[in-house]
């Protein structure tokens, strides 16, 4: 961003309706200036060598060339913050996500009808992640490979996946937002098969909790899936909430159980970190350990804290390696985190505790 000035704006988008409409929403607040606009990505290669934005929004899916072939020469080449503009459906769920993965910073969904109307109700929220991005890392695409821990270190990987599942006395609460979904897949990739169960929270549009479980699944040793209401939290297992649900943890005897509610929104989310620590604070104690990742604003801030007020150890993605240190800044700064911990180490950090 230019210093002292408003955060300068490329729109790409091959809809004139969308980039009218967008220009007119990010012109309307002082902090922004849309300083193009461009139908495709060739025209936006040269804009952005002529203009030099501080962030660009970019459409999914347009002509001349695909958005993550775009995307991924722009983040190889020129880094830069950008906000995709994807549609509400589980293909255009899929290939945010994959921008997602090749840095986008965050996305805001596009309605499939009537886009002009669909757009101005989100103008609060498109504002506030462009803003948002003039601020954030921009992630390199390369990130080198997390290490794998495994509780016995010296067991052959084979073995560590045929491990008999046992009941545990431990449970890993984690919440996430903007760039959230790459530092879970980062965290839970460095998770062992026989890990103490873990649960998730990561702020997503409810079409896109089941492509992003799969996603997660694929790349972790552990057992990832959307959590069903009432099943009991396993080790190996991590859980996510169901599209636009909220993830709670309730205390059934010697063991722990999933519930998944329909609740007003928290902290304008749903679903919340908030609600996920605070159940398990209630649920586990001192027996859980709590952390939060990169993401905007201050969700999941008071969780924590009552997560360390009821003896779990807690921890904060530092800011160095965060895309956005909002949620995890929020926390530490209320004193919720006794430690603040870089994305590659988290996972071994995790096991560290899960053993002591």
């Amino acid at each position: 961003m230019t210093q002292n000035g408003p955060c300068r704006v490329l729109i790409v988008d091959d809809s004139a309706v969308v980039r009218q409409m967008l220009s007119e929403i990010l012109d309307s607040d002082p902090g922004i200036e849309v300083v193009g606009t461009a139908a495709d990505p060739l025209l936006a290669r040269e804009k952005i060598k002529r203009l030099a934005p501080d962030v660009i929004t970019l459409d999914v899916e347009m002509p001349r060339m695909d958005g993550l072939a775009f995307l991924e020469n722009l983040m190889r080449l020129h880094p830069l913050p950008v906000v995709m503009i994807s549609s509400l459906t589980e293909r255009g769920a899929d290939t945010t996500l994959q921008a997602l993965a090749l840095g986008a910073v965050d996305f805001v969904s596009k309605p499939k009808f009537d886009v002009a109307r669909g757009l101005q109700a989100y103008a609060e929220e498109i504002i506030g992640k462009v803003k948002m991005a003039a601020r954030s890392r921009v992630r390199t695409l390369a990130r080198p490979p997390a290490p794998r821990i495994t509780l016995e270190a010296a067991m052959p990987a084979a073995r560590a996946r045929s491990i008999q599942f046992r009941t545990t006395d431990r449970l890993i609460a984690i919440g996430a937002s903007a760039g959230g979904t790459e530092a879970l897949r980062v965290v839970l990739e460095g998770m062992p098969a026989d890990a103490p169960a873990v649960v998730l929270t990561q702020h997503l549009p409810a079409t896109f909790s089941t492509p992003f479980a799969e996603r997660l699944d694929r790349h972790s040793a552990m057992s990832v899936r959307e959590a069903s209401d009432g099943e009991a939290v396993l080790p190996g297992h991590a859980y996510l909430p169901p599209g636009g649900k909220h993830l709670r943890i309730i205390r059934d005897g010697a063991r722990w159980r999933c519930r998944v509610d329909d609740g007003p929104a928290v902290n304008r989310h749903k679903p919340a970190v908030d609600v996920l620590f605070r159940s398990v604070a209630e649920s586990a104690g001192a027996n859980a350990i709590g952390a939060i990742l990169t993401g905007m604003g201050d969700d999941g801030a008071r969780g924590l804290l009552d997560l360390r007020n009821a003896g779990a150890p807690t921890l904060v993605q530092d800011e160095a390696t965060s895309v956005v240190w909002g949620m995890p800044g929020a926390a530490f700064k209320l004193g919720a985190a006794e430690e603040m911990v870089p994305l590659e180490r988290i996972a071994e950090r995790l096991m560290a505790l899960a053993r002591s």
